[in-house]
């Protein structure tokens, strides 16, 4: 978590690292993704370098060259996602000051939406 007036491409490289194991059916496990599908506001040389550092496919849309209606039909999971979230009052204005306690919650509506959703 971070501040609100911080710009996502700043946490873009850590966020990559945090990115935990993918299990898959045989094998090892993948520690990457294979593709990273993100919208303009990450169109940056030195994301797209880091990301393919790292062995991940960047498909990032180019600002003033595409359009990002192609990136919709994968975005709307994430839209989806943020609006069963926002469902929770208490995690749309978050009250709590401290991070482990919001973290608490916000994995408590996960829990609620997967028995809900799944």
């Amino acid at each position: 978590m971070t501040a609100a007036n911080l710009h996502d491409g700043q946490m873009f490289v850590p966020m990559l690292d945090a990115v935990p194991p993918i299990r898959r059916p045989r094998g090892r496990p993948r520690r990457r993704p294979k593709k990273l599908h993100a919208d303009k506001a990450y169109d940056d040389r030195a994301l797209r370098i880091a990301s393919r550092v790292r062995g991940i496919t960047p498909r990032i849309a180019r600002k003033g060259v595409e359009s990002s209606a192609r990136l919709g039909r994968y975005r709307w999971v994430v839209e989806r996602t943020f609006a069963w979230i926002h469902r929770f009052r208490r995690l749309v204005v978050r009250y709590e000051r401290r991070a482990d306690i919001h973290r608490g919650f916000l994995k408590l509506a996960v829990c609620l939406i997967c028995l809900y959703y799944i």
